[in-house]
């Protein structure tokens, strides 16, 4: 399939794709308070894999904090239903 997308697009998806990603774990955290383990159960994954995501997204420490403080509650109420 990667033959039909070009060097451009297969980028554009991927970035896409982060930023979905990027999203669902922010609210995930939001709606957990923080609480990493809760997050992880609600997006199902376990909570080393949302550690790694978070690293590859770059949502370690205050960054992430702040983040989730710029969640609204509806985005919270959103990913409490995510598992």
């Amino acid at each position: 399939m990667n033959e039909m997308l070009t060097s451009s697009q297969r980028h554009g998806l991927k970035k896409l794709v982060e930023e979905y990603e990027r999203t669902l774990i922010l609210q995930a955290l939001a709606a957990s308070q923080g609480h990493q383990r809760r997050a992880a159960a609600a997006l199902g994954i376990l909570p080393t894999t949302l550690v790694e995501k978070m690293k590859r997204l770059g949502l370690r420490g205050a960054n992430a904090a702040r983040r989730m403080e710029l969640a609204s509650p509806s985005s919270a109420a959103e990913a409490s239903h995510l598992g």
